[in-house]
């Protein structure tokens, strides 16, 4: 399956300079302390695991998620399914992490080991392609047989764009296109939102946390796709207004922390006297 096609000049969707240009200035402020990235990093991985969860139909709420995941809680009258889908996304997101501290390249083992993390609740279908058809609303992804040629294709198209297009350009294709081939029995979007955020956390960008009040916007970016020749342009805007937000997010706090902390001038005057 052939990545789609990203309009240019008067035709281009999204204009990239504002996300750009807050992304080189999130380079130049201070980094945030250890603690304080940890903290971020817990707070956002609860809310995404709740959002994203949701989004497949996990019934837990915001607050149900974080006594879970924090607290060890086992939420009454919650399916067990909910919770360990919970846990396996934590795993999953802590997991795509590492891979970034550690430059992993994206690959087929890679994804499926994302999606072994992800599917706790599921041990006979963990990082295994499927192998019976599947539907998706009114829409059929590829034959079973066909899934393991497709992700091949889809990791060499993958590795041809990284040079050409922007780095939400290409994750958004890749989101996209992994979704129609729809490679596992269950999982397919967790982990296809995973690998979303692996590779724009790998570019330097904060992760995106797609919400749940979002779900009818993010399914109809499939449908224009689908239904317009592979047209990405709607699921570029949605992911690029994303990006932007949480990039203000992170370039404001990061200010703010560094107008708390005393510059090295002083911290050193102030151990003379």
């Amino acid at each position: 399956m052939q990545l789609g096609h990203i309009p240019q000049g008067k035709e281009r969707v999204i204009v990239f300079t504002e996300i750009d240009l807050l992304h080189e200035k999130l380079k130049t402020v201070r980094p945030l302390s250890p603690e304080s990235v940890r903290r971020l990093s817990e707070d956002f991985m609860i809310d995404y695991t709740y959002n994203s969860n949701a989004i497949e139909g996990s019934t837990l709420t915001l607050d149900e998620t974080a006594l879970v995941l924090k607290e060890g809680i086992t939420i009454a009258q919650k399916p067990l399914k909910c919770h360990l889908e919970a846990i396996g996304h934590r795993d999953a997101y802590y997991y795509i992490e590492d891979l970034v501290k550690n430059k992993t390249p994206l690959s087929e083992k890679t994804i499926k080991e994302i999606h072994s993390l992800a599917l706790i609740d599921r041990q006979r279908d963990k990082g295994i392609y499927r192998s019976v058809p599947v539907r998706i609303g009114s829409f059929y992804p590829c034959r079973p047989y066909e899934v393991p040629i497709k992700m091949e294709q889809m990791m060499t198209d993958y590795d041809a764009n990284m040079k050409t297009l922007h780095v939400i350009e290409r994750a958004v294709l890749f989101h996209l296109v992994f979704e129609t081939i729809h490679p596992f029995v269950d999982g397919n979007g967790r982990v296809g939102r995973l690998v979303l955020n692996l590779e724009l956390m790998k570019a330097g960008f904060p992760p995106i946390n797609i919400k749940f009040s979002d779900v009818s916007k993010y399914y109809d970016c499939f449908n224009h796709y689908r239904a317009n020749n592979n047209d990405p342009s709607k699921m570029t805007e949605l992911v690029a207004d994303y990006a932007l937000y949480e990039l203000k997010q992170y370039v404001e706090i990061a200010e703010q922390a560094e107008k708390l902390q005393p510059s090295e001038n002083y911290s050193d005057e102030h151990n003379e006297t």
